[in-house]
């Protein structure tokens, strides 16, 4: 089988199950669909294996529900246990592939043995491009540039390298880091690093899983000609205080596990220090958001 796709529902019957019809419309590799459900408790992970039971009939949708909710690495590695194909492709329960996307990158990985994984272009549906489909590895220098908008100053500088804005979105070229809404990472490459890192809650596991990638010699590669649309909530939308808290709890677990030791005292201060002085500003912030 050339490829197991990997969806995680919670409490999205409607987006997830539109992003399966797009993935089965839009898909002609062999390919399975694990929908691995994180305990919903909603009725949406019943409501899905009705509405695609010849799927599951014919073996092409296989369903695991998930007693808790442990977060995103841990459903995806119930699914990459389980799985057959030679190409695993993580995707969000809230996009849409568009125009054989998923061909696109596949058929394209197939003919690059030292590519460990490759992304597409990942569009909003206000038609801007997910910035985060394309990045470099979070560092203090790119981040304290990025936090303080002199990515904005100077286009063309090193001072934006942390969303690689200077580049061609519709170009193909090499990348340090993808997003787990659309990250397709080869068998071979998984069974040499391992799974994703289950410390990350929702945040975080597919920058560590990128870094993971390439120390060990991987190419990860962003192909534009591939395009998806992907519903991300609105950033004005009040948030749950737990995904704010799990967002920065990801900061500080990727620099402790990769930077900790590669900085000096000072740095590593003011590193742990900031994440928690904007942790504190996003909670209070939010407690005003409708």
């Amino acid at each position: 089988m050339d490829l197991s796709i990997i969806i995680v529902n919670y409490r999205t019957f409607e987006l997830t199950k539109n992003t399966i019809k797009s993935v089965i419309n839009n898909t002609e590799n062999s390919y399975e669909i694990f929908v691995v459900d994180n305990n919903s408790m909603d009725g949406s992970y019943e409501k899905l294996k009705s509405f695609f039971k010849n799927e599951i009939s014919m073996g092409k949708v296989i369903f695991i529900a998930n007693s808790s909710n442990q977060g995103f690495a841990v459903a995806n590695n119930l699914a990459i246990k389980e799985s057959k194909g030679e190409f695993i492709l993580l995707l969000n329960s809230d996009t849409l592939i568009k125009e054989n996307s998923i061909d696109k990158c596949l058929n394209y990985v197939k003919n690059q043995d030292k590519v460990g994984a490759i992304g597409c272009k990942i569009i909003l549906p206000n038609g801007d491009l997910d910035k985060a489909c394309k990045r470099s590895f979070p560092n203090p220098k790119n981040s304290f540039y990025k936090l303080f908008g002199f990515n904005r100053i100077k286009k063309n500088s090193n001072s934006n390298d942390y969303n690689l804005d200077a580049l061609d979105e519709n170009g193909i070229y090499e990348v340090d880091s993808l997003v787990g809404a659309f990250m397709l990472v080869r068998r071979e490459t998984i069974n040499e690093i391992g799974l994703l890192d289950e410390d990350y809650f929702m945040y975080g596991e597919d920058i560590d899983w990128c870094y993971r990638i390439k120390d060990a010699g991987w190419k990860i590669l962003y192909y534009g000609e591939a395009e998806i649309i992907h519903y991300k909530g609105a950033s004005s939308k009040k948030q749950k205080s737990k995904l704010i808290y799990e967002f920065y709890r990801a900061m500080y677990l990727f620099y402790n596990k990769h930077y900790k030791n590669k900085y000096s005292f000072f740095t590593r201060f003011s590193v742990y220090l900031g994440i928690i002085i904007l942790l504190i500003i996003k909670l209070f912030f939010n407690l005003f958001k409708k």
